[in-house]
């Protein structure tokens, strides 16, 4: 992370900037919904796709879900992110609980994928 000075009408501010890689960029796809990833053929990683406070988590643990279906809402700066299934599946774990704080790329559940 670098610290830069910048004068904005007169005043000076600090700021600090951190460089990003390229093929860490998101697209605004992305952000729309949540990223999956895969550890087997079955079993997908649902990860918060970007930093706020889980507002409601709206499946159990055992429940079915099909694809675009709503499972969470985030709140991230005063606005309320749905985060929606990607995929039909079987809720296998929810990792977080209403209230919770998560960072980009907190994982929220594991969906047992069909």
């Amino acid at each position: 992370m670098k610290t830069y000075k910048i004068k904005v009408n007169g005043k000076e501010y600090l700021v600090e900037v951190e460089e990003v890689l390229e093929n860490a960029k998101t697209s605004p796809k992305d952000t729309e919904k949540s990223e999956t990833k895969s550890n087997n053929s079955n079993v997908e990683e649902i990860d918060a796709p970007m930093q706020g406070t889980l507002l409601s988590v709206e499946v159990d643990e055992g429940e079915n879900v099909v694809k675009g279906q709503l499972i969470a809402v985030l709140e991230a700066m005063k606005l309320e992110n749905e985060i929606v299934s990607p995929f039909d599946g079987v809720i296998e774990e929810i990792l977080v609980k209403n209230g919770e704080t998560v960072d980009n790329g907190t994982r929220l559940m594991t969906v047992l994928s069909r």
